[in-house]
């Protein structure tokens, strides 16, 4: 089958501009939207076309399904990438992108709406054998049968919003006398954030690793993994630094999370690239967290140490292609470290907008930086912030690390202030550099502030 002729991309920053290269080197042309104070703005003017979808508002223009819809039919765009965030895990827009007879590129609307449900996704990975941690078998809205799970399970229990993401709706609960506020809170955050309140019960397993799997599968079934990556170094459940592989497990641990990954992939009859993420405590014991139906921020790390574009294998198994490859020719090599950089004072994490009046971007062998960024550019205030992702890569990890800590001193932004002396404090800590950390590992430590 052929690949798609033009792709419209609903998305900005440099998720967009990702996709655009991908679309450039595969011969299809692409259409950018854009809200109204981004007319100017690098993924913009690197898009074959480009229309305005509405006001600055995420919700009026990045987020409004009709606007978006109507872009791509008066472009005549074949398909619509979705990138990260936004509408990119929104079941209604995958169906409404269908009814309209354009694809969509990414998971099956069944996909991502089981991808939304992380409830009913431990329930289905549970029934498939796959390790699931202690906890309510559903979303559970008692009161009364909450507190009582939770007795049952033990305490500390952590509260997690159905729909959730990006860490709101969570509370971790150490004692019953907290129980019912931290509920309160949770459901009040998770409806605000995602319009559902309904929240499930694990128990809190304390110093874990978070670690993901990058699957890919075809319309046919097929199903292979792209080795994992390790996203422990977060703040209050934002992941900050990730690196692949895993510093932290073993072989035979690898071989078991790949294992579960691809059994979780085909239990669900999932399509087109995601995640399986896990969390492994100091035992090396594995459990299933939740399932992301999207290509991630941190997916270029996965690319260098297997070769593989993760962006272009979504298009094509989008287009009705076959997997670029099979599993026994995959190989992972090498070491990659990916540090996010937030447009955010790099110690109280409060976000910096405005304008950048110099900018120097680091370089030379093993640094790839993915950003949208210039001299003159306005980091605005109604979206993320997100700016820049530097990635590295070397032979092992102490080569990667050396190699992001130059790329980090290399790396000059006037005119706001960035997370970089943050990262830099980091990777000169000593527990990172003996890859003894875990999710909890900067708040308990103070890390940061050494």
């Amino acid at each position: 089958m052929p690949l798609f002729k033009k792709i419209l991309i609903a998305n900005r920053g440099e998720i967009a501009i990702r996709v655009e290269r991908a679309c450039r080197e595969l011969g299809i042309k692409t259409v950018a939207v854009y809200s109204d104070v981004e007319k100017d703005a690098m993924h913009v003017t690197m898009a074959d076309e480009s229309i305005c979808i509405g006001p600055a508002r995420a919700a009026d223009s990045y987020l409004n399904i009709p606007s978006i819809l109507s872009a791509a039919e008066i472009t005549d765009a074949e398909a619509i990438h979705p990138g990260y965030g936004f509408l990119s895990e929104n079941p209604q827009f995958a169906e409404a992108c269908k009814k309209s007879g354009i694809s969509f590129i990414g998971p099956t609307p069944e996909n991502i709406r089981l991808g939304g449900n992380k409830a009913r996704a431990k329930q289905i990975m549970k029934k498939h054998g796959i390790p699931v941690v202690p906890g309510s078998d559903g979303a559970i809205s008692d009161k009364k049968l909450i507190s009582k799970l939770c007795s049952k399970i033990g305490y500390p229990v952590i509260l997690k919003a159905s729909a959730g993401g990006g860490g709101k709706g969570m509370r971790i609960v150490y004692m019953e006398p907290h129980l019912e506020s931290a509920l309160s809170s949770a459901e009040a955050e998770a409806h605000a954030a995602f319009g559902n309140g309904e929240m499930y019960v694990e128990k809190y397993i304390p110093r874990t690793r978070h670690i993901e799997v990058q699957i890919a599968a075809d319309n046919e079934g097929a199903v292979i993994h792209l080795g994992e990556r390790d996203c422990s170094v977060q703040r209050r459940h934002q992941k900050l630094i990730e690196e692949a592989p895993s510093p932290a497990i073993t072989e035979k641990t690898r071989e078991k999370l790949a294992k579960f990954a691809v059994k979780a992939a085909e239990s669900l009859k999932y399509r087109n690239v995601g995640t399986i993420e896990f969390i492994l405590d100091a035992d090396d014991n594995i459990y299933f967290m939740e399932i992301n139906t999207r290509v991630q921020v941190e997916h270029p790390i996965t690319e260098l140490i297997t070769g593989v574009d993760i962006v272009k294998e979504q298009i094509r198994i989008a287009s009705g292609l076959p997997l670029s490859t099979k599993q026994k020719n995959v190989r992972l090599k090498g070491h990659s470290i990916e540090c996010r950089i937030n447009a955010e004072d790099p110690f109280t994490f409060v976000p910096s907008p405005g304008q950048i009046n110099f900018l120097y971007l680091p370089g030379g062998p093993g640094i790839r930086v993915d950003t949208f960024i210039h001299a003159g550019s306005v980091i605005l205030p109604y979206y993320d912030s997100l700016i820049a992702k530097v990635i590295s890569y070397g032979c092992n990890r102490k080569e990667a690390i050396e190699k992001m800590r130059r790329a980090l001193n290399e790396f000059q932004i006037g005119g706001i202030k960035t997370t970089i002396p943050f990262h830099k404090t980091v990777l000169s800590n000593p527990d990172f550099l003996a890859g003894k950390f875990d999710t909890g590992y900067l708040e308990r430590e103070n890390a940061a502030d050494r």
